[in-house]
C-alpha cells in the first residue's frame, strides 16, 4: 500500500455546517430508509476511498443491537493534527464542517466517490452520537452527541463533547473507526437494512479488485456474517451477473487503461439473451441513469467490432455497418472509470454530465479492445461475437419482420381496451394513477372503491408473459403486455418516450402471496427490460394490501404485517376478532379504498434500480431457467410484503 504525508492542512474548508438538521432532504435526499442507509454509505465511501486510492485494503461494517453500526478501514487514519486555519484537530474539521476534506485537492486523493465533503458532517449531524477512534501508533479518541437545548428547544447537533484526546495507547493498527447510531428524532425508521447494506458491500468488493471487505450483523433474530473479497475483480463481477445464463464463451473480455486523466477499467460478455445489461460506476458510485462514459463505451465498442468486421470481410466493402445493438445484444458489461472533478446531474449522482469522461472511455475502449480482436487465442471469442452480431441484424434487417412489429406497435397504441381499462378522467398524467390489479374479482372491487377522476384500473386476466429470454414479437403477441403497453402510452423498448406516460403512478396491486409475488416480479421484469426509464424516474409502486382486520363493535385496525398484528391486537383490546385476508378479492370496496387505495391512508413501495447490476442478478435469479438459484434465493428472501425488496413507504 501507499504511504504518503496526509495532514490536517491538507484538508480544505469550504463553508461551516448549518442547516443539515433543520433540512436534512437537501443532504441525504430523504428522511426514509434510503436517507438512512445514505449516512452509513458517506461514511463507507470514506474508507473506500483510502482503498481506491492505495491506502488501504480491509474494510469492516458492523450492526449493533443498540441501533449503531460502525465502519473501520486500514487506511492512514484522518488527520490528528491541528488545522492552520481553524485552530482544531483534523478529525473536528471533518465531523463539524460541512463541505471539509481532503478530496478537494488532488494531491492526497487522486479518485474520490465522497465527492463533496459532506458525508462525515452530515452523518454526524443526523446521529444521536458518533464516536471515531484514528490509529496512528497511539489511539486518538472523539465523541460527539445530538441534544435539545432546553433554552432555544431546539436539536443541537453533532456537539463534540471534547476535543480530540491521544490516549497514549500504543496500537500497531492503522486507520480509522467510526462508529454512530441514527437519530430517530429525523427518521422514518432507524433499522438498517441487512439484505441492502449486503448489496452495496458485495458490489464494492466487486469495483475494488482484492479489496476485504467484512460484514457482522450482532442484532438479536438478525446476527449473520459474510466477507466478499474478489482478487478477479470486474471479471469476477461479469461472472456472478451472468450466473444461471447461458454464456457464448467462458471467459470475460476484460480492458483497462488511462487517458486523459482518466481511467477506465470493463468488463463485457454475451449471453444467448435478448436484451443488453450495461453497468456503469464512477468513483464506485453506480450510474443506473449512464451518462457519457456510456455514451463513450458504446461508440468504442460499435466502432471497433465494425473495423474488425471488415477486417475478416465479414462486412464487404458495399455493406452497412452493424448498428451498435447488433453487438449489445444479449450484452453484459460492466464499466467502471476513475476520475477527478466529477459533474454528475443531479443530486443522486445517477448521470454522469464530464463531456471528457466520454473521449477518455472511448478512446480507451477502442484501443483495448483493437488490441484484443488481434489476439489469435481469443479469436473464437470474437467469431462468437461476430456471429450473434448478425444473427441480430438479420432480424432487425428482415422486412417483415420490421413491419410486423411496427404493425403490433401501432395496433397495441389503438388497441381496444373496453371492457378492460377503466380509464379516469383526468388528462393530467401527473395527477393519475394506474393500478393494475391481480385477477377479475379484486379488479371489480377496486373500479367501484376508485376516484375516477384520476384513478384507472386494470385488471389482468391471467398471468402476463415472463419476458426473460423472449425477443420482443413474442412478447408483443401476449395480450395482458399489449393491454399494458397500450394504458401507459409509452411504447416499449427503442421506442419507448417517457413523455407520453399517461399516469405518473404505476401501481401493481397483488395479493400477499406467492402466486402476488410471481406476478409482481413478471411485471417488474416486463418494466426493468423495456420500460427502465419508468423505474428510474420513480413511475412504479407496489401497492400494499393489509393481511389482517382487527375488530370489535365500531373498532377496526389493519395490520400489514405480523409484527404490526401485536400492536393492532393491543390497540383494539379484549375481545377483539381476526380476519386474515387471502386475497384482495376478499375484501369490499370500501375496505380496498381505506386500506390500499386511499392515497391519504394507504401504503405504497416505490420501485428503484439504485443498485442496477444486482438487481439484473435478482431478475435472472428469479426470471431464468436456473432452477436450484431460484429456490436458494426464494428460501432465504421470501417475504412478500418486505419493505426492503423496494425503497421506502409513501403515501
Amino acid at each position: 500500500m501507499k504511504s504518503v504525508k496526509y495532514n490536517a492542512e491538507d484538508i480544505k474548508v469550504l463553508e461551516g455546517l448549518d442547516a443539515v438538521r433543520l433540512r436534512p432532504g437537501m443532504y441525504i435526499g430523504t428522511t426514509g430508509i434510503k436517507g438512512l442507509h445514505h449516512i452509513l454509505w458517506e461514511i463507507v465511501d470514506n474508507a473506500v476511498d483510502e482503498a481506491a486510492n492505495g491506502y488501504a485494503d480491509k474494510i469492516s461494517v458492523v450492526l449493533y443491537e443498540d441501533g449503531s453500526a460502525s465502519v473501520e478501514d486500514n487506511g492512514r487514519g484522518i488527520p490528528t493534527d491541528i488545522h492552520p486555519k481553524m485552530g482544531i484537530s483534523g478529525v473536528e474539521v471533518v465531523f463539524t464542517a460541512l463541505h471539509a476534506g481532503g478530496k478537494f485537492d488532488e494531491h492526497n486523493y487522486a479518485y474520490s466517490g465522497g465527492l463533496h465533503g459532506v458525508g462525515a458532517s452530515v452523518t454526524n449531524a443526523l446521529s444521536e452520537w458518533l464516536k471515531v477512534e484514528v490509529y496512528k501508533d497511539t489511539v486518538y479518541k472523539m465523541e460527539f452527541s445530538s441534544y435539545l437545548d432546553e433554552n432555544t428547544k431546539k436539536v443541537k447537533s453533532g456537539i463534540p463533547k471534547d476535543r480530540l484526546k491521544d490516549t497514549k495507547e500504543k496500537t500497531k493498527k492503522k486507520g480509522t473507526f467510526v462508529q454512530f447510531k441514527p437519530d430517530k428524532r429525523v427518521f422514518d425508521t432507524v433499522i438498517f437494512s441487512q439484505d441492502t447494506i449486503l448489496r452495496r458491500l458485495k458490489e464494492l468488493a466487486f469495483l475494488n479488485k482484492g479489496l476485504e471487505i467484512s460484514f457482522e450483523d450482532k442484532r438479536k433474530g438478525s446476527i449473520y456474517q459474510e466477507t466478499f473479497k474478489y482478487d478477479g475483480g470486474l471479471i469476477d463481477f461479469a461472472k456472478y451477473l451472468n450466473e444461471g445464463k447461458d454464456v457464448l464463451y467462458g471467459e470475460p473480455i476484460y480492458g483497462k487503461g488511462e487517458k486523459d486523466g482518466v481511467f477506465v477499467e470493463f468488463v463485457i460478455q454475451h449471453t444467448d439473451s435478448y436484451t443488453e445489461s450495461v453497468y456503469s460506476y464512477v468513483n464506485n458510485i453506480p450510474t443506473s441513469e449512464g451518462g457519457t462514459h456510456e455514451v463513450g463505451f458504446r461508440s468504442g465498442i460499435t466502432k471497433t467490432f465494425n473495423d474488425f468486421a471488415r477486417s475478416q470481410n465479414i462486412l464487404k466493402e458495399k455493406d452497412a455497418n452493424f448498428q451498435g445493438d447488433d453487438f449489445r445484444e444479449g450484452l453484459t458489461a460492466v464499466l467502471s472509470i476513475k476520475m477527478n472533478n466529477v459533474q454528475f446531474e443531479g443530486q443522486t449522482k445517477g448521470k454522469l454530465g464530464n463531456p471528457e469522461a466520454r473521449f477518455a472511455v472511448e478512446g480507451v475502449t477502442e484501443t483495448e479492445l483493437d488490441a484484443l480482436t488481434k489476439n489469435k487465442k481469443l479469436a473464437s471469442v470474437f467469431a462468437t461475437i461476430m456471429k450473434k452480431a448478425q444473427a441480430a441484424a438479420k432480424v432487425r434487417l428482415a422486412a417483415k419482420k420490421a413491419k410486423e412489429i411496427a404493425r403490433a406497435s401501432k395496433s397495441i397504441e389503438n388497441a381496444n381496451l373496453v371492457g378492460k381499462l377503466s380509464g379516469c378522467s383526468s388528462r393530467k398524467p401527473e395527477l393519475n394513477e394506474l393500478f393494475i390489479v391481480e385477477g377479475d374479482s379484486a379488479g371489480g372491487s377496486a373500479k367501484q372503491a376508485r376516484v375516477r377522476s384520476t384513478q384507472a384500473i386494470l385488471p389482468l386476466r391471467g398471468k402476463p408473459l415472463n419476458v426473460e429470454k423472449k425477443k420482443l414479437d413474442q412478447i408483443l403477441q401476449n395480450e395482458e403486455i399489449r393491454t399494458i403497453i397500450s394504458a401507459l402510452g409509452t411504447g416499449i423498448s427503442g421506442q419507448f418516450n417517457i413523455e407520453d406516460l399517461k399516469f405518473y403512478k404505476v401501481i401493481i396491486l397483488s395479493d400477499a402471496d406467492q402466486d402476488g409475488a410471481h406476478i409482481r416480479a413478471i411485471l417488474l421484469t416486463f418494466f426493468f427490460r423495456y420500460m427502465k426509464e419508468l423505474i428510474s424516474n420513480g413511475h412504479v409502486y407496489i401497492g400494499m394490501p393489509p393481511l389482517y382486520k382487527v375488530y370489535k363493535k365500531d373498532v377496526v385496525e389493519y395490520a400489514y404485517d405480523d409484527n404490526e398484528l401485536k400492536e393492532k391486537i393491543e390497540k383494539v383490546g379484549k375481545g377483539y376478532q381476526i380476519q386474515r385476508y387471502k386475497g384482495l378479492g376478499e375484501m369490499d370496496p370500501e375496505q380496498l379504498w381505506e386500506t390500499t387505495m386511499d392515497p391519504s391512508r394507504r401504503s405504497l413501495m416505490q420501485v428503484t434500480i439504485e443498485d442496477a447490476a444486482l438487481a439484473e442478478k435478482m431478475i435472472t435469479t428469479l426470471m431464468g431457467d436456473a432452477l436450484e438459484d431460484r429456490k436458494k434465493y426464494i428460501a432465504q428472501h421470501a417475504n412478500f410484503n418486505k419493505e426492503d425488496n423496494f425503497k421506502e413507504i409513501k403515501r
